[in-house]
């Protein structure tokens, strides 16, 4: 599924993401990610195999929201949520986290550590499956 421009244009706007991944019991988890466009997937860079890494490899459904950064015209605040499928592969996070990084910490991070840059880390990739929330990425107009 194509990545709806609105959303690409939300993304570097965004102040930060909400990974929900699914626990073995089907509960969720959710966690606050960094995350950035790679083609037509959402990618987002681990450094550890964290409960997320985890959950992904066992079960791929995800669901992904942005805050957007505009207000409709029955004052509420837009938001996007993506609804896909990941899956998790090693390596390159380093290179993925320093281009997020300039975009969530500010145009001369230096992340992660020079300590930890020989770690291949993972990459998290989402490819969605549909568009919901509030804004123009959203063909029902809301949840």
């Amino acid at each position: 599924m194509k990545i709806p421009e609105s959303v690409r244009v939300l993304l570097p706007k965004a102040p930060l993401a909400h990974l929900t991944t699914l626990n073995s019991d089907g509960g969720p988890q959710v966690t606050v990610v960094w995350v950035g466009i790679e083609n037509e997937e959402f990618v987002i860079g681990h450094m550890a195999t964290h409960k997320k890494v985890r959950n992904v490899g066992r079960d791929p459904r995800v669901a992904l929201s942005l805050l957007g950064d505009k207000t409709n015209a029955q004052g509420l605040r837009e938001y996007a949520v993506v609804y896909g499928n990941a899956r998790v592969s090693e390596g390159r996070a380093v290179d993925l986290l320093q281009r997020l990084a300039r975009i969530y910490v500010g145009p001369t991070a230096d992340f992660p550590p020079a300590a930890m840059r020989n770690i291949p880390g993972y990459i998290t990739r989402i490819t969605p499956t549909r568009f919901a929330g509030i804004g123009p990425w959203s063909s029902q107009g809301g949840e």
